[in-house]
């Protein structure tokens, strides 16, 4: 993707922390202070439903209690008992009943409101590369007839050889979030290997020298989760092409 099509601003989980996280109330919120692009993690039901969520259990941000006790991992619920689940109450009042969205509604809503997306890929524990080429499939086909696909990211490279696999024309970003165990060089490697355009970290691992490596390379630069503006300015100042933020309502997104 020579002209990359993404803006600078990703509001994180769609309204970062003024909404539930991965809802669609969260994007609506996120779309009222002016994003166009958002982030949000998936992972599939037992039934192969791509729906949004961060963890892998249902209890911090569901009202799942009972479910939780029985099978804490979401992934091996089926969705229709996913869909009953309020995802909105751990947050405050005012979101009571707010469901899980499956991708497809996230998909409408941001096809809708002309938005951008960004999948992180979140795999159940031995689904890894079968999420990553489901995720894909169903990406592919929402985004059919969209001049912008979603832009597929995760941390885990067996989901992100599925989702080469599967749909090899989705741009692809490889996430990285401490360099203890593999060098710059060997994480460019990977991400060479998988045919990723971006590399999407945390933005404390930015500096002249990654940011050098990573642009000889040829990819984008994006960071996470940017919630400070002076740490905003440093990476814009070293060159980067976008932050995912919590602050909705702090930052002013621009294109």
């Amino acid at each position: 993707m020579h002209d990359w099509p993404y803006p600078f601003w990703i509001a994180h989980r769609g309204a970062g922390t003024l909404a539930p996280e991965n809802t669609l109330a969260a994007f609506r919120l996120g779309a009222s202070h002016g994003y166009r692009m958002f982030e949000c993690d998936v992972k599939l039901s037992s039934d192969g439903i791509p729906f949004l969520l961060h963890d892998d259990t249902l209890d911090r941000t569901t009202t799942a209690t009972a479910a939780s006790k029985v099978e804490p991992v979401a992934g091996r619920h089926p969705w229709r008992d996913l869909i009953r689940l309020d995802a909105g109450s751990w947050h405050s009042p005012a979101f009571a009943g707010e469901p899980l969205p499956t991708l497809e509604a996230i998909a409408d809503f941001c096809l809708a409101h002309a938005c951008f997306l960004n999948i992180e890929i979140k795999p159940t524990i031995g689904t890894e590369r079968h999420t990553g080429e489901v995720v894909a499939q169903e990406a592919a086909r929402l985004w059919r007839n969209a001049v912008v696909p979603p832009l597929l990211t995760s941390f885990d490279i067996p989901a992100l050889e599925g989702a080469l696999a599967a749909q090899p024309e989705l741009p692809r970003g490889l996430l990285i979030d401490a360099l203890e165990d593999q060098s710059w060089a060997q994480w460019l490697a990977h991400a060479k290997r998988l045919q990723c355009q971006a590399i999407v970290c945390n933005h404390a691992l930015w500096d002249a020298g990654s940011v050098s490596a990573a642009k000889a390379s040829g990819f984008r630069l994006l960071s996470y989760t940017v919630n400070e503006n002076e740490e905003v300015q440093r990476l814009i100042g070293l060159g980067t092409d976008g932050v995912i933020t919590d602050r909705v309502d702090q930052f002013h997104p621009h294109s």
